[in-house]
């Protein structure tokens, strides 16, 4: 297997190297990210200047540019041959609910499936994660079991997974789960820069609202691997019939 992997968090976040590291056991491995962190990034793609490709000492590629534009990249240009599957992460923090609206580590992941190639974004839930191991293995389980056939990924899908910061022993489990929801994000803050003119500070995310019994913060609060199948397709099917009458 060939694996494509990328992240948000830039090249030297410990997410990836242990990502890629653990990876490298079961397949050939090519990693290209951000040469920063990119967080929030979301699905961005950079047309306004070039993007520029440095190989690092560990034979990591870092670019200038976003996720997006690194899976992009990788698969329009750079690499030889493409690979069979992108994974995007371990990102540090987790990609819970509305996350994943602004997420530069599941839109690395979108890019892949965009292309053509079925993909997974993973994340660590804790903002400072001390098993990244364990969410490696989660993955290296769910490619197991994507080479057996035992899972099936449809061609519009790509798997969100949100792993508890916890050895692996102490997982309760996995869990096929849906979106949940936040509260409305906090005020941003206000301040000055060196020169008196005011600057802002978006603020943190929402709490819980919808976290109930079936939701990836519901998993996640109970021990579980999250596992959230998200669709490519934006569009509300629901809503056809009554704007197109409405229209008429």
């Amino acid at each position: 297997m060939k694996i494509l992997v990328s992240n948000d968090d830039g090249y030297q976040a410990p997410g990836i190297i242990c990502l890629a590291e653990t990876l490298q056991k079961i397949a050939d491995v090519t990693v290209i990210a951000p040469d920063r962190n990119r967080s929030g990034a979301s699905n961005s793609l950079t047309l306004e200047h070039p993007l520029r490709v440095t190989e690092a000492s560990n034979g990591f590629f870092h670019t200038n540019g976003t996720p997006t534009d690194c899976v992009h990249l990788a698969m329009t240009g750079l690499l030889e041959e493409l690979p069979d599957i992108v994974v995007s992460g371990i990102n540090c923090g987790a990609n819970l609910g509305d996350d994943v609206i602004y997420s530069g580590t599941v839109a690395a992941a979108m890019e892949g499936r965009f292309l053509g190639l079925p993909s997974l974004a993973v994340s660590s839930v804790n903002i400072k994660p001390q098993h990244y191991a364990t969410a490696a293995r989660v993955i290296e389980y769910l490619l197991d079991r994507l080479q057996t056939k035992l899972l099936s990924l449809p061609d519009n899908t790509i798997l969100n997974v949100n792993v508890p910061d916890r050895p692996w022993d102490e997982l309760a489990g996995m869990k096929i789960t849906r979106l949940g929801s936040r509260h409305r994000a906090a005020q941003a803050i206000k301040s000055e820069d060196q020169h008196g003119s005011p600057v802002y500070w978006i603020g943190p995310a929402g709490t819980e609202r919808d976290s109930g019994p079936g939701t990836d913060f519901n998993a996640i609060n109970q021990g579980f691997v999250s596992i959230t199948p998200l669709s490519m397709d934006l569009t509300n099917y629901s809503a056809l019939d009554g704007l197109t009458g409405w229209l008429e």
